[in-house]
């Protein structure tokens, strides 16, 4: 036995554990919402009504009711025969008969198609959990990339009251003949593409916010207020520690398990067309009494004795090529599944590691805006202004200023996003909770 088949094998012990109720999945769920409230609503919201998450928890459903049917035996035959000349016997004319047959497969034919129609189940839970969680990311995206928007939406409102100032403190300069008019004239422009500059923030917001609601199931033009993130979270990454919880808890590889287990079985199963199918039965035959004057002068002891038999027949597995066929074509799916195990086993190594080294970046520039470009940018233009103010620079200087510290505020806010993103990415690759709440 190979290593994956043993752990199928091995996993298929906890397959009862993966079949779900919707209700008891929603009791724990595996995503993180940073003590945010509003996210957490969005997040249940989208679960409850996404249509995607709804379909495929009625595809599950529908697969857990194949279940008992899989274990069933065919259904019973029952036969009813009468005679237009019935056979005459020694007792009397046979008139009519009765016949109940039961057709049985193999030993163990039941129990292995019982157990691929188990697997299958299991694995559309699987799949069921593999939505929810792209769901929530794809909300978690959403709802950060908003965040940003509400943000920059801020900054640039608080730059264009303070271009205003600026504005005015060069007609003030002009109207004492110390300024120039262009400088007048320039700030109105700068004024200008800070006010474009949110529109078209605006017009993103639109989006995001049209995103949400489909994700949620709702009115499109639904109004979401504006969102400001709370205290970043720390994340603790392990590379090694989140590789062994992505293959333990994503829902991909367990189900590529499953289908490893599901294929083994339907391996065993081909198998067994080589050997007979069986049927019994039980007749009963309805004899009528002598009516021959010989009969009738001298009935027989047993005259018009109805009879009884039992039947039992077995199928004649002749078609060897096909069986091989069979056996054949179920391997190579097993192989397959195989394959696709060790697909996704590389995939989730992938994920963490490439999620994991974009946070460790983004955690370290945010450092750097933090300590060094935004203290920098602030302490630039505070000197900016009081040289503007006394007359030692122009406008183009205070400008250039502004703008930086503009542009460094947006950064921030962005990579603040982004590294909630990057959580947000982390915690599907690795199928739980990421950051882990209360760590």
């Amino acid at each position: 036995m190979s290593y994956l088949r043993f752990m199928a094998v091995a996993f298929a012990i906890a397959v009862p554990e993966y079949i779900i109720a919707e209700s008891a999945a929603a009791q724990t769920p595996n995503h993180a919402t940073n003590g945010d409230p509003t996210l957490g609503a969005l997040i249940d919201e989208a679960l409850r009504g996404n249509p995607r998450v709804r379909g495929t928890f009625h595809e599950y459903q529908a697969a857990q009711s194949r279940v008992p049917q899989a274990a069933t035996l065919p259904n019973p035959t029952l036969s009813f025969t009468q005679h237009i000349r019935g056979p005459e016997t020694r007792v009397g004319p046979q008139s009519s008969s009765i016949s109940l047959s039961q057709a049985l497969p193999w030993f163990g034919t039941l129990s292995d198609r019982r157990d691929i129609a188990a697997a299958e189940s299991a694995i559309r839970s699987e799949s069921y959990e593999e939505q929810r969680d792209e769901v929530v990311r794809q909300v978690k995206l959403a709802y950060y990339d908003l965040a940003y928007l509400d943000r920059a939406l801020r900054i640039t409102e608080e730059e264009e009251q303070l271009l205003l100032h600026y504005e005015a403190l060069a007609q003030a300069r002009y109207s004492q003949g110390f300024g120039q008019q262009q400088e007048v004239v320039k700030l109105q422009a700068e004024v200008t593409r800070v006010l474009n500059r949110r529109q078209e923030l605006l017009r993103q917001r639109t989006d995001f916010e049209g995103v949400l609601n489909v994700l949620a199931n709702r009115p499109v033009d639904t109004a979401i207020p504006p969102i400001e993130l709370g205290e970043r979270p720390v994340a603790d990454v392990n590379d090694q520690l989140l590789r062994a919880a992505g293959l333990d808890a994503r829902p991909e590889v367990r189900s590529a398990r499953l289908r490893i287990e599901s294929d083994g079985h339907a391996v065993r199963l081909a198998k067994r067309r080589y050997q007979p199918d069986f049927t019994v039965g039980v007749a009963w035959g309805n004899v009528l009494g002598r009516r021959d004057d010989p009969g009738r002068a001298n009935p027989p002891p047993d005259n018009g004795r109805d009879t009884y038999s039992l039947t039992f027949g077995a199928s004649i597995p002749v078609a060897r090529s096909s069986f091989e066929a069979g056996v054949q074509e179920a391997t190579a799916r097993l192989s397959a599944s195989e394959e696709a195990y060790r697909d996704a086993v590389n995939r989730v190594a992938f994920a963490v590691r490439s999620t994991a080294f974009r946070i460790t970046t983004i955690d370290g520039q945010l450092a750097l805006f933090e300590r060094a470009l935004l203290p920098q940018a602030e302490q630039a233009l505070s000197t900016t202004e009081e040289a503007y103010s006394g007359g030692v620079t122009g406008v183009l200087e205070l400008l250039d200023s502004e703008e930086v510290l503009l542009d460094v505020r947006l950064g921030l806010a962005r990579l603040q996003a982004d590294y909630m993103k990057a959580l947000a990415d982390m915690e599907r690759a690795v199928g739980s909770a990421f950051p882990e709440e209360g760590s």
